[in-house]
């Protein structure tokens, strides 16, 4: 019975320390890659199955298509293109990503956080305001900056953080981020848009809006149809 106990709470153990490293970069990698499979035969390392080394090609380290726009006609005016480990099995454990946003004149990426992720951007054309605020130990101070092509800016991990077009033609950013799955929490999404939604008189009191100004909010954040989508 002890033997038995022992068992379970050691597998117990294991499943909230791999649950807790799902999107984490393993820093004492065993093996040279671990290309992400859905297959149950694999062994399970960080939210994936490991493909059999044998059977790995140059395919799972390989995607195309980011000198591609993306269709900004829609929603904020903005769209990514990203590349995770959903889109390239080999990014699996390796803790980077990278993705290309495009933005219509005056589009944006709306203010959100990566909660697994760093992310730093490369403006290749256009000219953005982009920026972010620290938390609430420095006084959530906000941070930005005017950039054109070829500035760099980074945004730390988890802090709330948006970019803006000011220019009166398109841009185009290269978005690099510190994990193979950095996540997006838009924030009007998730607090306005959330399944099911928050009780709108808690949200009437936390932000000072009239009851009916909040159900107004969660009728348009609930129809949208991009509330999931990354970076």
């Amino acid at each position: 019975m002890e033997g038995r106990l022992r068992f379970l709470l050691s597998k117990i153990v294991w499943l909230a320390l791999s649950s807790s490293f799902v999107y984490c970069y393993d820093p004492s990698p065993l093996q040279d890659y671990c290309v992400a499979v859905d297959d149950i035969n694999g062994v399970f390392v960080n939210g994936k199955f490991c493909k059999d080394p044998k059977r790995v090609t140059a395919n799972d380290f390989y995607t195309s298509g980011l000198n591609v726009p993306g269709n900004t006609s829609t929603g904020p005016g903005s769209t990514i293109t990203a590349v995770t480990v959903e889109r390239m099995p080999g990014l699996n454990t390796l803790g980077v990503g990278i993705a290309r946003i495009d933005f219509a004149p005056g589009g944006q990426v709306p203010p959100h956080t990566h909660p697994r992720a760093s992310e730093i951007l490369l403006v290749i054309k256009g000219k953005l305001f982009v920026g972010f605020v620290s938390s609430n130990e420095y006084n959530y101070t906000l941070f930005t900056k005017v950039l054109y092509p070829g500035d760099v800016f980074v945004s730390p991990k988890g802090l709330i953080q948006f970019h803006v077009n000011i220019g009166k033609t398109n841009a185009v950013v290269i978005a690099a981020a510190g994990s193979q799955e950095p996540g997006r929490i838009v924030i009007g999404d998730a607090v306005f848009g959330s399944n099911p939604l928050i009780d709108p008189n808690v949200l009437a009191k936390a932000f000072a809006l009239n009851l009916n100004k909040v159900k107004y909010l969660q009728a348009v954040f609930s129809s949208k149809h991009n509330i999931r989508d990354y970076p």
